[in-house]
């Protein structure tokens, strides 16, 4: 029995194996554990893998690697198409050896330890600000129960608290005030965690190179270049600009047919969290741009000007994701465009 292509299905505990000789016929099925899986693999001639990115596949990916093996990661959206009949795990195993198999399919880049480290804080990070917004929210509702309205802004809030909790506005007994102040000391809690997550996410742009680089461009601080290099490393697996672009989902939405060409929205594909922060970016961009008289300056404020605020951000975004693909492919830090 000679191997050609594995397919693997990846669970939790158990993980289905299809193989494959060199003419695509199937010669092997099989379930293994994660161990028994990697000491199997290690004792067969190097071969082509394939696995959908998901929980623990960049590690596996990385741990197959060193074996000798050839590993490749699809997004499982692509996977889908090759499943035939009625769904099952070794049904999804022979999909992914017949998916990578295809010389037109595109691949999820593996990440490095380095890189899943950096996603690691970003997650946390997140995490840690939708418990704030839940805070602020209870917060918010509780205070309206006793009659009691805030301005809008968690500044505000935070200003008012301290003074509702030292008089009784409301009729807010001890017990009340003593369930308010609980949710304020979490709320410092998860202001402290998040300034100590932010804190270690810049010391990590300061020590890794390509992040520093990411820096110099207008609009990518210390949560967009790092969580850049988390997602995409050095940006090879794209053949342009415009692909990553596109893998950030700020590219428009097409459906053509009959040679009738229809763009609509951003396509929304990828990475949310990362496509958020750049167009946050580009917002604080956008905001300033009018003080600037370099040529991407004046490009973003006549677009906005001309289509508003929304549609002059995302385009904006969408250059700077551009110039970060070519900023890290390159070696380079971005330079100011001088007018012709």
């Amino acid at each position: 029995m000679k191997l050609s292509v594995i397919g693997i299905d990846v669970g939790k505990t158990v993980l289905h194996v299809h193989g494959a000789d060199a003419q695509g016929k199937p010669v092997l099925r099989k379930t293994f554990s994660r161990g028994g899986l990697v000491e199997w693999l290690a004792q067969q001639v190097p071969c082509l893998i394939g696995m959908e990115a998901c929980g623990g596949a960049h590690h596996l990916a990385r741990v197959l690697t060193d074996c000798g093996h050839t590993v490749r990661l699809i997004h499982p959206g692509f996977v889908k198409a090759y499943v035939k009949s009625n769904k099952n795990d070794f049904r999804d195993a022979e999909a992914i050896a017949e998916a990578v198999t295809r010389p037109t399919m595109r691949f999820v880049a593996i990440k490095t330890i380095a890189q899943q480290e950096l996603q690691a804080l970003h997650r946390l990070r997140s995490g840690a600000v939708t418990q704030r917004t839940v805070i602020i929210n209870q917060l918010r509702g509780l205070l309206l129960e006793f009659g009691l309205t805030v301005l809008r802004g968690p500044t505000a809030l935070r200003r008012r608290l301290p003074e509702i909790l030292e008089t009784a506005d409301g009729g807010l007994q001890a017990l009340g005030r003593e369930l308010l102040a609980e949710l304020q000391r979490e709320w410092v809690h998860l202001d402290e965690r998040i300034a100590a997550l932010e804190q270690r996410l810049k010391q990590q742009t300061q020590t890794l190179e390509p992040c520093r680089r990411l820096r110099s461009i207008p609009g990518i601080g210390v949560l967009g270049a790092s969580a850049f290099v988390a997602a995409f490393g050095g940006g090879c697996q794209f053949a342009s600009g415009r692909d990553c672009a596109a893998a950030l989902g700020l590219v428009p939405r097409q459906h053509s047919t009959g040679g009738r060409s229809q763009l609509g929205s951003i396509s929304k594909r990828g990475d949310a969290y990362l496509r958020a922060l750049f167009i946050h970016g580009a917002r604080a961009v956008l905001r300033y741009a009018d003080r600037h008289d370099d040529p991407r300056s004046r490009w973003v404020w006549a677009l906005k000007e001309r289509r508003g605020v929304p549609v002059a951000a995302v385009a904006l975004a969408n250059k700077m994701a551009r110039t970060a693909w070519a900023v890290l492919t390159r070696g380079t830090t971005y330079q100011v465009p001088v007018a012709a």
